[in-house]
């Protein structure tokens, strides 16, 4: 997939969810949200024939605590999904940190070639920004109306991500591995 196709894949879910949730309220939005992270799973599938990892972890969780929003009528199941999602993924990445093992390098070997100590602070990084993240949803759900969560969700989240990640771009460039190394490894 073209990567403006790969964002449309990928964010299509979250903007459905934020247009049926002004629309028609957050459980509405969050079965809507639960079907197209579902259809965007499967066109993921059709046209690469594979899971992304990412994509299928985050419609797993989409599911369950979209399920859970649903069946117990209760809001606070979806909210808490993005604090207990980034709190995961910041664990899975202390904790291989901890134990040597780069769990980014799976996920982003086949786009990115990068030495030893390039993975390290990428994961890192990553891992604190996780963090950062499943605080702030904390804050703006705890503390501002549904709405404003959604938007923040929609129109906070994905900025940030994208900002943090242009921000990576130097520590890539300096610990980048030359093509030759690259095609060895």
């Amino acid at each position: 997939m073209t990567p403006l196709i790969r964002l449309l894949v990928e964010g299509g879910p979250l903007a459905a969810f934020f247009i049926a949730n002004s629309r028609a309220g957050i459980m509405t939005g969050t079965a809507v949200f639960m079907v197209a992270t579902g259809v965007s799973l499967l066109f993921s599938w059709r046209m690469e024939r594979r899971l992304p990892i990412m994509p299928l972890v985050g419609c797993f969780f989409v599911l369950v605590f979209g399920g859970l929003t649903l069946w117990l009528e209760d809001e606070l199941f979806i909210k808490l999904k993005p604090t207990i999602v980034n709190l995961l993924f910041a664990t899975a990445l202390f904790t291989g940190l901890a134990l040597r093992r780069n769990l980014l390098r799976p996920l982003l070997g086949t786009v990115l070639s990068l030495d030893e100590e390039g993975w390290r602070r990428l994961s890192l990084r990553w891992a604190c920004f996780f963090v950062v993240l499943a605080v702030l949803n904390e804050i703006v759900w705890r503390n501002l109306s549904t709405d404003a969560w959604v938007n923040f969700k929609v129109f906070g989240i994905m900025p940030l991500t994208l900002v943090f990640s242009a921000m990576q771009v130097p520590l890539i460039m300096r610990h980048q591995l030359p093509e030759k190394e690259a095609g060895a490894e």
